[in-house]
């Protein structure tokens, strides 16, 4: 459920309104991949061999760049709507409730969250509610409104970053090649449990394939070690099913993951990449957007939405 937690009879000055941009968070050295691991399994065991993988991966691409990367995004961010922007990860640091508490320590009586993951804005926006919770004693009177954007996997400027991405890197259609779109798997027991995790995801590959002009390929990439029945076709299956049917030359956009970070630099540019050398297919991965204008202008008109007209006040003033 998205909308707006009223915490206190503070009028919304657009003058003390900011943004929240929350990510999924990542490690700034291997030696936090213990910790970090527990946090996303909640103090279940991590399987035999988990950490010593991570680790290898890790290794592989030099660490992870999403910190730097949502770090570049909140800038221009702020360049963009005159706001100013804060950072939280959900499942590392800086914390969500850090980020609390830096709108308090600012004045901030307004705070709109806008997650860097489109297509699971009700899962980051509950968890921030219990973040705000925990601490609302602490914070007291400064504890700021809060105000969850809506979910914005079709934001228009979004899908048309994407197809910009996509179309430097295509090559001559044909039906020797194919456009494949990934996005992260998750269990099917969270789909069946309610989660619009999927139909979110479906929607965007098909407004992109829209606009595109041209089929796209669907996968789930990046599976859970805990196995069990996770949303697919995998990259595997994909990728066998294309290079039977003739296909010689796959461009592979991750449009679920907004940053490069382990899961594209490794799982795509690794893995996927010698997959698609074993089965004699050309590969072109799509980087991510990271800090690109479209999708910093797709982060503005969300939070804009979200925010009401006090937004356009607030930039002017600033």
């Amino acid at each position: 459920m998205t909308g707006t937690d009223t915490n206190s009879s503070r009028a919304s000055d657009p003058a003390r309104t900011a943004v929240l941009l929350v990510a999924h968070g990542t490690v700034s050295h291997v030696d936090e991949l213990p910790a970090f691991v527990d946090r996303i399994r909640h103090g279940r065991p991590a399987p035999p061999g988990l950490i010593d993988e991570l680790r290898r991966r890790y290794e592989a691409i030099g660490g992870s760049p999403l910190l730097r990367v949502t770090e570049e995004q909140a800038r221009a961010l702020e360049l963009d709507t005159g706001l100013p922007v804060l950072l939280g990860m959900r499942l590392w640091e800086p914390s969500v409730e850090a980020g609390f508490r830096e709108a308090a320590r600012r004045g901030i009586s307004r705070l709109v969250l806008v997650p860097l993951a489109p297509f699971s804005v009700e899962i980051y926006g509950a968890a921030a509610r219990r973040s705000l919770e925990n601490i609302r004693a602490e914070l007291g009177e400064r504890t700021p409104e809060l105000v969850i954007c809506e979910p914005w996997g079709c934001e228009p400027a979004f899908i048309e970053a994407q197809c910009a991405a996509l179309q430097a890197r295509l090559r001559v259609d044909s039906r020797e090649s194919a456009v494949m779109l990934t996005a992260h798997s998750l269990p099917r027991a969270a789909i069946r449990a309610g989660d619009r995790y999927q139909a979110e995801v479906e929607a965007c590959a098909a407004a992109v394939a829209k606009r595109l002009g041209r089929p796209c390929e669907l996968a789930y990439q990046s599976q859970g070690a805990d196995g069990g029945e996770w949303l697919g076709p995998d990259l595997r299956e994909t990728f066998e099913r294309l290079a039977r049917s003739g296909v010689r030359q796959i461009t592979l956009s991750p449009i679920g993951f907004l940053a490069d970070h382990v899961e594209t630099l490794f799982d795509l540019d690794i893995e996927a990449r010698a997959l698609a050398d074993r089965l004699g297919l050309g590969f072109e991965r799509v980087p991510a957007l990271n800090a690109a204008p479209g999708l910093i202008q797709a982060l503005a008109s969300v939070a804009k939405r979200a925010l009401g007209a006090g937004i356009g006040v607030a930039r002017a003033m600033g």
